[in-house]
């Protein structure tokens, strides 16, 4: 396992050749996709723990799947129905990490589920997911690029929040306001032994968020070209079958919301959360929340159709939940609740279908679907 100051002093000096290469400044994507998934340094590029309960097992967060077995066994509910509602017989899973929610998928669904393609450009997760996955080595493939025709389910549970995106800046307030695209600069290019520093740097832009933002106040967010390029790709390929998305995020009007003005890139290390992405380089994730409404607008002008929208209590539990809880000893139980629990994922996490070449209603949607909010 390579050492962490290592890793980030080798990491650090590569990002900072990249920008001085580009002329001494990147917007914050691309700093972002470098710190991310540079080959054998990125934070999911490398091989550090990452997914886990407690910071004593060298993780850094914990997802639904590791939270609780009965997250996949749930939506296996939405899927076994999507499966037989566009009578098709593969699901694919985009950025599988640990593996958790394919095993409790394919455990769940049985024979429903012919192939499982899971399409992940981590190396060193690939490697967890084929020990973790061994029993099913006959129905799972791994693939690096998607084929011209899919047809299947796809389900990507924080997915979209791991995306790079691009920041910005409005110095002043609505009126008198200048946009600028955040980006990156070196302050120092590091040593041999020494990581690279990095600063904030700001350049006057015409990109703009996809809404007016009201105050006379300064005011830093995100918008997500590359999200929304992934689901126009999606909407291109898949000729029949449905997508389901689990993230954390809202509705455009919620995201660009005027108190919502220090934008939300976040984080995570050893179950800490901070907000500078400059630094500890490939030891820590970074994220921020979806713009759901851009996301599903994009999925529509390709062609998808949006088939719901909710908070992912409201989804798991027209799925089941409540149920299967109540079979569960007390501790497990406990942490299945956070699952649902409006201040633990229940209200942040939100659920968005989409679907194509079948007309037919997610049961996960039957109560408390949001639609109308995108």
């Amino acid at each position: 396992m390579t050492r962490p100051d290592s890793l980030t002093t080798d990491l650090s000096r590569h990002i900072a050749s990249q920008i001085h290469a580009a002329g001494g400044w990147v917007g914050f994507d691309r700093f972002m996709e470098w710190a991310l998934y540079t080959p054998g340094l990125g934070y999911y590029a490398n091989d550090s723990a990452k997914f886990g309960h407690m910071p004593g097992s060298g993780s850094d967060f914990v997802t639904a799947p590791e939270l609780s077995p009965v997250f996949g066994q749930t939506l296996a509910v939405q899927v076994a129905q999507a499966l037989e509602a566009t009578a098709t017989h593969e699901v694919w899973e985009f950025g599988a990490g640990s593996g958790a929610l394919a095993l409790q998928l394919l455990d769940a669904l049985g024979d429903a589920v012919q192939r499982y393609t899971i399409v992940d450009v981590s190396g060193s997760l690939r490697v967890r997911q084929q020990e973790r996955l061994a029993p099913y080595a006959h129905k799972i493939q791994w693939v690096d690029a998607l084929p011209q025709d899919m047809q299947g389910v796809v389900v990507g549970n924080e997915v979209l929040d791991a995306m790079p995106v691009k920041l910005l800046a409005r110095h002043g307030g609505q009126a008198d306001g200048v946009w600028h695209e955040r980006g990156v600069a070196v302050e120092h290019p590091g040593t041999a032994t020494e990581p690279a520093r990095f600063a904030w740097a700001d350049v006057p832009t015409a990109l703009r968020p996809p809404i007016d933002i009201e105050g006379p106040h300064h005011y830093l967010t995100e918008i997500h070209p590359q999200a929304e390029g992934f689901m126009r790709t999606l909407a291109d390929k898949l000729s029949r079958g449905a997508v389901f998305l689990l993230d954390y995020g809202f509705a455009e009007t919620e995201y660009y919301h005027p108190q919502r003005h220090m934008g939300t890139v976040m984080c995570h290390q050893a179950h800490q959360a901070d907000d500078n992405p400059l630094l500890a380089v490939g030891l820590k994730d970074i994220t921020a929340h979806v713009n759901f409404t851009g996301v599903a607008l994009a999925a529509q002008e390709a062609g998808l159709d949006v088939l719901g929208y909710t908070t992912q209590a409201h989804f798991l539990i027209n799925c089941g939940l409540p149920e299967r809880m109540q079979t569960l000893p007390l501790l497990e139980r406990a942490h299945a609740a956070k699952l649902i629990l409006e201040h633990e994922m229940g209200e942040l996490f939100k659920v968005l279908a989409l679907g194509k070449g079948a007309d037919w209603a997610p049961v996960g949607f039957a109560r408390g679907d949001r639609s109308h909010r995108l």
